[in-house]
């Protein structure tokens, strides 16, 4: 059987938590969902796995700390000792309080420029790059929701977005 795309558009985040779930109860798995703003509860009720995004933060944030650290030996121990407050640097551990906001800041620094660099390439926003939504009105004021279905359940969906509150059912 053919596949069809169906796009139900709701003008209200409400029917459309209300649709995802009248359709994922029916059996039929909702493919995407688009929205000018993140509705908070609908990724468990469509279906999409948790995000393992914090993840690399943790790792951005240690490779922050990692190379602030190993920049602050080098500086202040290896290349040009200094004595700071009283206190000679021969050991890196000697003073490691002073060097404690150095490593803080360049954990901060490594994980917030390393998750705008993933959100990038993660959510394929590089110049020249078409979008990938379906309707340009989900950007500004439009919900919509992407159903790929077999062509014998068009009626079946279509009767369930529209009893939900759709105010568009598209089929394309």
């Amino acid at each position: 059987m053919s596949k069809v795309t169906i796009h139900g558009i709701y003008d209200d985040d409400a029917p459309l938590v209300a649709g995802a779930k009248k359709l994922r109860s029916m059996g039929i798995p909702v493919a995407d969902v688009f929205s000018p703003f993140p509705v908070h509860g609908i990724d468990p009720i469509i279906g999409v796995p948790r995000t393992r995004i914090a993840i690399c933060a943790f790792i951005y944030g240690l490779i922050g700390a990692s190379l602030g650290t190993l920049m602050m030996w080098y500086m202040m121990v290896y290349d040009w000792p200094t004595i700071i407050g009283g206190k000679p640097n021969f050991h890196y551990y000697t003073a490691v309080p002073a060097f404690i906001p150095i490593t803080f800041e360049c954990t901060v620094l490594c994980a917030a420029h390393g998750m705008a660099i993933t959100f990038f390439l993660r959510s394929w926003l590089l110049p020249g790059v078409s979008a990938k939504n379906p309707d340009p009105r989900t950007t500004d004021h439009k919900f919509l929701i992407l159903v790929e279905a077999n062509a014998g359940d068009v009626s079946r969906i279509q009767a369930a977005l529209k009893e939900t509150g759709a105010s568009e059912v598209n089929i394309k």
